[in-house]
């Protein structure tokens, strides 16, 4: 699936100030994302705060992004948690038209043993009408898929095609790299790591700070693919500050910010998050003025 090179971006789901889904500034951000030459679209992973939006507003999200791309470039469908049962029922009620595979976070929380992880999955891949990309950010569940694990699952399911690796271990990038099979792809979901990723074999990023700066993390995913890394480093180095920036005061609190003096959105979380600080706020601005 060529769809899973290159750059993604981890959409945002911008709010209204009294909580309600902002649809125009969703439409907005779709169109400056594709003008910026995202490769494709994540709708509703972590960063789109999907764990404060009921089933409905999940719905209405999924088809206006996918009414709004119209199949101009690739979509990824983001259904996951920490309760199987209720993700098969998720899968049969979603209308998925439009989209090309699941992205689906490991479960939180409960942390389950790496024989619960594989049972998950196997549920997952058994009843899913797409193919499937496994999430692992153990800094947010608990609990680490361990490489062994995401190869088992790889060579058991033909449907389950990759793996968004967040945990920060090279050793088990390295491992992923080694046994996987050929056709498996490995995208890092951290944008500080993907220059040093791809020089692994990572195959591209699904990236926070593309919802700010699509053009600049499509080049930076080009550039890695084509092994360029010279002038990859170059971008890498440049964009690291804003980086760090995105994540000081947790995802998406950041993001939205340097979104809003953009004009692209406003910044509006919903709790239990919150907006960041005046002091970060200023950062950002600077920041933003250097870049």
């Amino acid at each position: 699936m060529k769809a899973l090179t290159g750059s993604g971006v981890a959409l945002i789901t911008p709010f209204n100030e009294d909580d309600t889904l902002d649809i125009q500034s969703l439409d907005k951000l779709i169109e400056y994302q594709i003008s910026g030459g995202i490769d494709y679209i994540v709708a509703l992973g972590t960063t789109g705060e999907t764990a404060t939006l009921n089933k409905k507003e999940k719905q209405e999200i999924f088809k206006i992004i996918a009414e709004k791309v119209n199949g101009r470039i690739p979509l990824i469908a983001g259904i996951g948690g920490n309760n199987t049962k209720e993700i098969l029922e998720e899968l049969d009620y979603f209308d998925l038209s439009g989209y090309s595979a699941i992205l689906s976070v490991s479960p939180y929380y409960n942390r389950p043993t790496q024989e619960g992880l594989f049972q998950h999955y196997k549920a997952i891949a058994e009843s899913s009408p797409l193919p499937i990309i496994l999430y692992n950010v153990p800094g947010r569940t608990g609990s680490n898929i361990q490489p062994e694990t995401t190869i088992r699952l790889a060579n058991t399911f033909k449907n389950i095609i990759g793996i968004k690796e967040a945990s920060g271990n090279f050793h088990q990038y390295t491992i992923i790299m080694r046994d996987k099979p050929s056709n498996f792809f490995l995208i890092s979901g951290d944008d500080a790591l993907l220059l040093p990723m791809a020089a692994v074999g990572a195959s591209g990023v699904i990236s926070v700070l593309a919802n700010a700066f699509p053009t600049y993390v499509s080049r930076l995913a080009s550039l890695c693919n084509e092994n360029n890394f010279e002038e990859a480093r170059k971008i890498h180095i440049m964009l690291s500050k804003i980086i760090d920036l995105c994540f000081i005061e947790g995802n998406p609190a950041g993001i939205k910010a340097i979104l809003k003096q953009l004009d692209i959105c406003g910044d509006k979380t919903r709790l239990p998050l919150t907006s960041v600080s005046d002091e970060t706020r200023s950062i950002i601005i600077r920041e933003l003025k250097n870049l």
